[in-house]
């Protein structure tokens, strides 16, 4: 169809200031091939258009949803509108176009501005309409528009269109208006297995597990993101043995894991140091093609550093072509954990020549490194260097760490000093360090000083009670550890368990201190007795002063050989063959006679033992520790 002659807006524009503008080149191409690409606004859509009339080229042949992108948002709008009128295309579904595209993009309120132009020029809406919006609100978590689409789509009837009900539902719940989610849940006619996964993933994000968990059950039937959304969400909330539990029943029913899944499940490894599990999924992972996935990669060091597999998690890093600054930061804190301080601080000049710019975790990760290493002077230069050479202000997290290493070092005072001037308030965990720093230097002037602002910012933190008991008992301080046992039993505190767990054949096995429910406790007993005469040979004296109570010697033996480690190591070796890596994760600091017991244990079954404990981890081998006794 060839248009009319424009109305006078369109004529005023001289023709021959539109043919400089757009000149009628020679060509083999078609006039409106030269002609469209070129017009951006609704002043120079004018132009073609008048050109268009001029060439008797049909106005169906003009590219519509260029018409509508730059006239959308435009007082030209009804301009647009005349255009698809005279070529007698559905105007909603051009606009619709117009809409997804906005949507879709970086600026998806563009969106929300096409909508209301549609509502006030009374353009009827459909379902693509109302899902296109509900799209962009979902990214602008913008509730109020949400809301008017929301009512649009029960206006227009389209309460049984499930896609539109799955969009509102995630609208809600994304939004974090968990109740007119449920109501728009509970009222929906139908679902199908994504109105279950967007329900589940947002109670997950929200932290409510149990109801998703619950909602989980419900489900009638279940796909491989319904099972990852679970067992991300028990990761999240610190319950990785649940998440493996939920993994291991998602193998049984024969779904494959996917990249997500893979992530969540090592992360669930990672923290509970399942070694085996996280090597066979790192397996299945690079058989399935997921070598390339950076967050996956990033994952899996993670893992084989908590793991206490270090040379594994080298081993991945190294074979990474590309490396995120996560990757890097997470390598520098493993070593450091791992008592490789030398090798850490020589990652990280090499990451710097990279051209990797470092963030505050690569420096809580450097300042770790200088702290489980006596490195005083490397520990000030990292922290001055954050400020001066990176512009990163430091955190809560920094402070901390360089009150660990000073007080580690036996500068207490300049530990004290620091807290003092820190231009943030300091927390628990800082004057927590310092005395931490107290109980190593046998410091009780100082650790008074500790605990008197420990009780005003952490008052029900346990172990804060017991390390000051400790302090005094091993100064032989009885009514004074007394008295800090009788404020925690008015205070209703209890002393944290100590446990200890290793993990033999796929299965964790866990004790604690005395421990004689295990089924092999007479074998791990006469085991240890064994290697007691053995250790006596090699010059070995219980070291019953870390045993603080007030009993004769022979009981505080009794008591230091049935530690929960111990335990854990004896049957670790009775239970893997000669030559495997003894692997002990515990909940907290490993005391000092295990500490010289396992040195000794490592040079006479020739095996290596790893030890994970609340702080760092410490590797025996050949009757030497990674910790170099500075721990």
């Amino acid at each position: 169809m060839v248009c009319p002659l424009p109305s006078v807006p369109f004529c005023m524009i001289p023709s021959s200031n539109v043919e400089q503008r757009y000149p009628l080149r020679s060509s083999s191409k078609p006039v409106s091939e030269q002609l469209f690409p070129n017009f951006n606004s609704p002043f120079e859509l004018r132009q073609v258009h008048t050109v268009v009339v001029k060439t008797g080229t049909p106005l169906s042949d003009l590219p519509l949803s260029r018409v509508a992108s730059v006239c959308a948002l435009t007082p030209s709008f009804l301009y647009a509108e005349q255009i698809f009128r005279q070529v007698n295309q559905p105007t909603t579904f051009i606009w619709n176009c117009c809409l997804k595209d906005y949507a879709e993009s970086d600026s998806p309120f563009d969106a929300i501005l096409l909508f209301d132009q549609l509502q006030r020029h009374n353009v009827c809406p459909d379902s693509f309409t109302c899902s296109f919006v509900l799209k962009a609100c979902v990214k602008l978590q913008d509730l109020f528009h949400g809301r008017m689409a929301h009512a649009l789509v029960e206006k227009l009837g389209f309460q049984l269109n499930l896609v539109l009900q799955n969009a509102i539902l995630h609208l809600y719940a994304s939004c974090g208006n968990i109740r007119d989610a449920y109501l728009v849940f509970d009222n929906m006619s139908q679902r199908d297995i994504v109105t279950w996964n967007t329900m589940i993933t947002q109670l997950v994000k929200s932290g409510d597990i149990n109801s998703a968990y619950e909602m989980f059950l419900q489900m009638p039937e279940r796909n491989v993101r319904s099972w990852t959304a679970i067992i991300s969400g028990f990761v999240q909330c610190g319950k990785p043995k649940e998440a493996i539990e939920i993994f291991s029943k998602m193998e049984e029913v024969g779904l494959r894991p996917n990249e997500v899944t893979v992530v969540a499940v090592l992360a669930a490894c990672a923290d509970i140091g399942t070694l085996d599990l996280g090597t066979r999924i790192h397996e299945y992972s690079d058989k399935s093609g997921f070598k390339k996935n950076i967050h996956i990669s990033n994952t899996l060091i993670d893992m084989y550093i908590k793991c206490g597999c270090l040379d594994a998690a080298q081993h991945v890093f190294e074979g990474m072509k590309e490396r995120t600054i996560f990757s890097w930061s997470a390598m520098i804190q493993g070593l450091a954990i791992h008592g490789k301080a030398n090798e850490a601080l020589e990652l990280f000049f090499e990451m710097i020549q990279t051209g990797t710019k470092p963030n505050g975790v690569t420096f809580i990760g450097l300042l770790n490194a200088c702290s489980h290493m006596g490195l005083i002077n490397e520990g000030r230069d990292f922290f001055s260097s954050m400020t001066r050479d990176y512009r990163i202000v430091p955190s809560i997290e920094h402070y901390g760490c360089m009150v660990d290493l000073l007080s580690r070092a036996g500068l207490l005072e300049e530990a004290r000093d620091f807290i003092e001037e820190m231009p943030i308030n300091p927390n628990a965990a800082v004057w927590g360090a310092l005395l931490g720093g107290c109980k190593v230097h046998k410091n009780i002037e100082m650790a008074e000083v500790a605990m008197k602002h420990l009780r005003e910012l952490d008052p029900l933190n346990d172990g804060y009670y017991v390390v000051l008991a400790n302090i005094y008992s091993e100064a032989k301080k009885w009514e004074d550890a007394a008295r800090v046992r009788k404020l925690m039993r008015e205070k209703g505190l209890k002393k944290t368990i100590a446990w200890s767990s290793v993990t033999v054949k796929g299965a964790v096995h866990e004790f604690v201190a005395g421990d004689e429910t295990h089924h092999q406790s007479e074998e791990i007993y006469s085991m240890w007795n064994e290697l007691l005469v053995r250790m006596r040979s090699k010059g070995y004296v219980p070291n019953t002063s870390v045993v603080l109570l007030d009993v004769e010697e022979e009981e505080k033996e009794k008591v230091l050989f049935r530690h929960s480690e111990k335990l854990a190591l004896v049957f670790g070796l009775i239970s893997s063959p000669a030559g495997q890596t003894i692997r002990i994760f515990k909940n907290l600091r490993v005391c000092e006679d295990c500490h010289a017991s396992f040195k000794l244990i490592s040079e006479i079954v020739d095996r290596e033992i790893v030890v994970r404990d609340r702080n760092r981890f410490h590797s025996f081998k050949d009757g030497s520790c990674s910790c170099r006794d500075y721990w």
